[in-house]
This record gives C-alpha cells, structure tokens and sequence, in this order.
C-alpha cells in the first residue's frame, strides 16, 4: 500500500495553501489524499478562492484528481477515524486557534479533530500550520502542549533567504511552506533552489 495523507482544513484565513499544498502532494504522487473541511473553512475558502472550493467535495472536484478523497466533518465512519487506516501523516492547514485548542484538550468533535487525534495517538507525523497572530498566551499555552505531544506546529511564514525575485516572491513562499510540510510528513522533497545555501 503506497503513501496516503490526510488534509484537514479549519475555518482561519489561508485557505490558499490548503490548495497549494494538495497540488504538490498529488505532484509528489500520493496515492490517496483525504480532504476533511469544517463549516467555518469553507465560508473562508468561497471568499479567499471562489464558491468552487466551498466543500470538501467542491474542492476536490477543482483539483481534478480521482486521488482526492473528500470526507464530511459528520463522517465518523470514514476510514480516516480509525488508527487502522494507515496514513503518512495529517495536516491541518490553516489551523485555527480554535483547533489548536480542541486538539490540545483532547477534543474530538467532527472528522477533523478526529483524524488530528489519531495522528497524536499513533505518533504518526501531525503538521500544524497555525494562522494567528499576535498570539495569545492561552493559545501557545495550548502550541506547547501539542509540540510536547508530537505534533509539528509548523506556522506559514517566509523564507527570506531565498530572495526570490519580488514579481515572483508569492509563489516562492508558497512552494517553500509546502515543500517543508511534505518534508515533515515524509512525502516528496524539498528542491535545491528551496533549500538554505549557507
């Protein structure tokens, strides 16, 4: 059984590297990629990227590929719920604070926070790629706490090393970001012209 990865969408802004990251994870050929978005995030994502992308299944019919699975928060019996499904990893991007804060209490409401738990309890690879700012205590209060539990908290923030020319610099973060991510969970690698040179 190859690799397979699940994507949990929460409800901040940033919908935007949701999508870019489930492009390079099917260019980086997952077998299966598991589509969970909450309520919240698909008002954000209707806004931020069109109505197209306002489900789970609206947006895995706009990425256009047979590999993107799309599950609905309501979907406790979706083989994702089970540390029997075997995944790569989870991530969860963006993540809201209001996530950050379930995961860390052990809260399991919907397939989202569902599958985020299984990866804490299997140790398999959890990314968080946390949206907030300025944080507050209570929220990296709750980062620490998942940190300590395993998970990556994994902000989406520049790589300034890169210099990346500024007509093109939008697009250099993006990949960077998600390149890294698929680092993290062990799928793909980061190309050269995105590393550090020293």
């Amino acid at each position: 059984m190859g690799a397979e990865l699940a994507l949990v969408v929460s409800g901040a802004s940033g919908t935007v590297l949701a999508r870019r990251l489930a492009e390079r994870a099917l260019a980086e050929g997952v077998d299966a990629l598991h589509l969970v978005m909450s309520g919240p995030a698909g008002q954000v994502a209707a806004h931020e990227l069109g109505p197209e992308w306002s489900t789970a299944r609206r947006f895995a019919e706009s990425l256009g590929d047979d590999r993107v699975r799309p599950w609905g928060e309501e979907e406790l019996m979706a083989p994702i719920a089970s540390g029997s499904h075997r995944l790569a990893g989870v991530v969860v991007l963006p993540c809201s604070a209001g996530m950050a804060g379930a995961l860390a209490g052990g809260v399991s409401r919907g397939l989202g926070q569902r599958v985020a738990d299984v990866a804490l309890k299997q140790r398999w690879p959890l990314v968080l790629g946390v949206r907030e700012t300025p944080m507050s205590p209570v929220l990296l209060e709750n980062l620490l706490r998942l940190a300590r539990a395993g998970a990556h908290i994994v902000p989406p923030l520049p790589a300034y090393y890169l210099r990346p020319d500024p007509g093109t610099a939008w697009e250099a973060f993006l990949d960077h970001y998600c390149a890294r991510v698929l680092d993290l969970v062990g799928l793909g690698t980061v190309p050269g012209e995105l590393r550090w040179k020293g």
